[in-house]
């Protein structure tokens, strides 16, 4: 997960990407517990939606630890994957991940809002879990769309803002209360995990996410997963 750089967000993007850094190394183990380990199962659904078109080339974007990268290549040999990230302490547990899993992905260092790759590098951009860190969503999508071929697909897996209801309610109490003590148990660091309910609580609702995807040039669909925790957007550039 990373907030990219990008004008006056520069302070702000520092600050998150030093508060990740500190985090990596538990980064993997609180994905586990906080989420008990239903995580795995949202990025299978994910993957499944990126890589429906047997895509060639495929980018995924704010990596972190490279897990939805490595899920992406185990699901397709024969795709090439790069994962970008702007955090080098997770990409370099990602390389560690990869080595042992005798996974061979490119994971490289990079600014979401402005990717280094030129115009139609990709067959398939996906974002797991780091789209809602951005400092510009519209800036995102329009980058993602840049480095996307015609006919390629943009995948987004997200922890949208709860529903209202019973279970909104009570997922909220976890997300704001329970979650960031536990986080800052294991990690030591008590501001990442109280941003994380904070980031998502300020995140578009799936509805309002699909509409900038139309508005950018996207055919768009999405599904929500575990009674609404997750939304997977899917948009296929026209």
């Amino acid at each position: 997960m990373t907030i990219p750089r990008v004008g006056d967000h520069q302070d702000k993007a520092d600050d998150v990407r030093d508060m990740f850094a500190s985090i990596a190394p538990r980064y993997d183990l609180l994905n586990r517990v906080l989420s008990l380990g239903v995580d795995r199962g949202w990025r299978r659904v994910a993957a499944q939606e990126a890589l429906l078109l047997r895509p060639q080339r495929v980018l995924d974007v704010a990596t972190g630890t490279a897990d939805f990268a490595l899920e992406l290549k185990q699901r397709s040999p024969d795709s090439e994957v790069t994962g970008s990230d702007f955090v080098p302490q997770m990409l370099a547990i990602g390389r560690q991940k990869a080595q042992a899993r005798h996974l061979d992905i490119r994971l490289e260092e990079g600014d979401a809002l402005q990717l280094p790759y030129p115009d139609g590098s990709f067959d398939t951009v996906t974002c797991a879990f780091g789209f809602r860190n951005f400092s510009n969503y519209q800036r995102g999508l329009e980058e993602f769309w840049r480095v996307l071929r015609p006919g390629g697909r943009c995948v987004i897996l997200e922890f949208p803002p709860p529903a209202q209801g019973l279970f909104g309610s009570v997922f909220r109490f976890y997300f704001r209360r329970i979650l960031p003590r536990i986080g800052a148990l294991v990690s030591g660091n008590v501001g990442a995990y109280t941003y994380l309910p904070e980031s998502v609580l300020a995140f578009p609702e799936p509805e309002r996410l699909a509409g900038m995807m139309v508005a950018t040039g996207f055919r768009t669909r999405y599904r929500l997963l575990s009674f609404g925790i997750v939304a997977v957007h899917v948009g296929d550039r026209l």
